[in-house]
């Protein structure tokens, strides 16, 4: 037998995590409230792009994974890492899924275990908030009887280059012993590891790349908004400026910012140093006003669009290609196209949308999904192009399709607009 991981939460963060800690010999649980979720996984269908059925089958197979809606199965584990998720609630971080997988650990925590947090938090959380949960539950003190850690996530749902063992993954501990034992259970599952001081560096670590990337499109999308106006093309500059190679980084404008981290860590961030410090965060506060406001941009320049067409929106048939926060992936949580669907549907538009990635997205009643063929197409008053999957047929979308409104820049036509 080998040592025994349970790791808590099977989505997009903790599956892989799961499948790859199997590859590495461990002999994994994956732990998980959603009863239809844990039913797939034991029958070895994944609902994970970057985790294929076989993987799960093959998991299955060996003995090696179970998935389970019950705790008494994690009993005996010698490694626990946390992969919940960390939702705001009215603008503060909402820790009730760690307080819960915490609570219901904790009796499990023998002498000697390891827990690792791996959910995206403000600096403190994994000691201050975490630390005596595990201590109540399991009667025991850390570091002395049980040992206790921070890694942030970095998982890319998509991405075919980096992947769960070639990202390197930075690592903490309470303690010198923690980290020891942490770093050496990570070295088994990825590439390079990267140990840093603090639980509270690691902490701030996952923070700080998300809040670049947020603050960074935020500049691009206000970019775009007023190269519009200015008449530049600002996919064009953008082109441009990514030939400097060094002092810049690519990023690209869009209807917002979507999935389980860009809209929620940075303001984890900002809670943190107005909580703490009685400062407020300028360029988070900055960032967000600007990027929650873009998908209302989007359907205000759809609107004048159809105006200038003759068309209202209120009537108008709307066919939205993409539905997740990113290409290539079916990941839908906080997705801005979300957004600028239901506005458009608020406002009366026939909305039809095509995703053939995302499989399970809550829309209002009355929207069609459908797919993306010639006659749907040519049938539309208004293509809107929001997630940029390459399965869609762009030149199709730009042949036949009366008008389009691409927030991507995929399609180029004169009857093209692009953000």
């Amino acid at each position: 037998m080998g040592e025994k991981l349970v790791v808590v939460g099977q989505g997009y963060v903790g599956l892989p995590l799961a499948m790859r800690a199997v590859e590495a010999g461990f002999d994994v649980v994956g732990i998980d409230v959603d009863e239809w979720r844990v039913k797939r996984l034991n029958a070895g269908e994944s609902f994970v792009e970057d985790i294929g059925d076989e993987q799960v089958a093959a998991a299955l197979r060996g003995g090696r994974y179970l998935a389970s809606t019950d705790y008494a199965d994690a009993e005996g584990f010698d490694l626990c890492v946390i992969t919940v998720p960390t939702p705001l609630s009215e603008g503060a971080p909402d820790l009730c899924h760690i307080a819960s997988a915490g609570r219901s650990i904790a009796p499990l925590v023998r002498p000697g275990a390891t827990v690792v947090l791996e959910s995206t938090t403000y600096p403190g959380t994994t000691e201050e908030y975490l630390l005596p949960i595990l201590e109540e539950g399991s009667g025991l003190r850390a570091p002395e009887d049980f040992l206790l850690g921070y890694s942030p996530e970095r998982i890319d749902p998509g991405n075919a280059v980096w992947r769960l063992e070639n990202t390197p993954k930075v690592v903490s501990g309470i303690d010198a012993a923690s980290l020891k034992r942490i770093q050496g259970f990570y070295q088994r599952v990825v590439d390079r590891v990267v140990p840093v001081s603090s639980l509270q560096v690691a902490e701030l670590c996952k923070l700080l790349e998300n809040t670049f990337r947020h603050v960074n499109i935020a500049l691009v999308n206000e970019l775009a908004i007023f190269a519009e106006q200015l008449g530049i093309d600002v996919w064009e500059a953008i082109d441009a400026a990514s030939t400097k190679p060094f002092g810049y980084m690519r990023f690209t404008p869009g209807p917002g910012v979507g999935g389980h981290c860009l809209p929620i860590d940075p303001s984890y961030l900002s809670w943190k140093v107005k909580r703490s410090l009685g400062h407020n965060f300028r360029f988070v506060e900055l960032a967000n006003d600007i990027n929650d406001h873009m998908p209302d941009r989007v359907v205000h320049r759809l609107m004048l669009a159809l105006n200038q067409r003759g068309k209202a929106l209120n009537g108008s048939r709307v066919v939205v290609l993409g539905l997740a926060y990113k290409k290539n992936a079916g990941d839908c949580r906080e997705s801005p196209a979300i957004d600028v669907v239901k506005s458009l549907h608020k406002l009366g538009a026939r909305v039809r949308a095509a995703d053939p990635h995302v499989t399970d997205c809550r829309l209002p009643a009355g929207i069609e999904i459908v797919e993306a063929t010639r006659r749907e197409l040519a049938e539309a008053d208004a293509v809107l192009v929001l997630t940029d999957h390459d399965v869609f047929d762009y030149e199709l979308v730009q042949e036949v399709s009366p008008y389009v409104f691409d927030t991507r820049n995929r399609c180029r036509g004169p009857n093209v607009e692009v953000l």
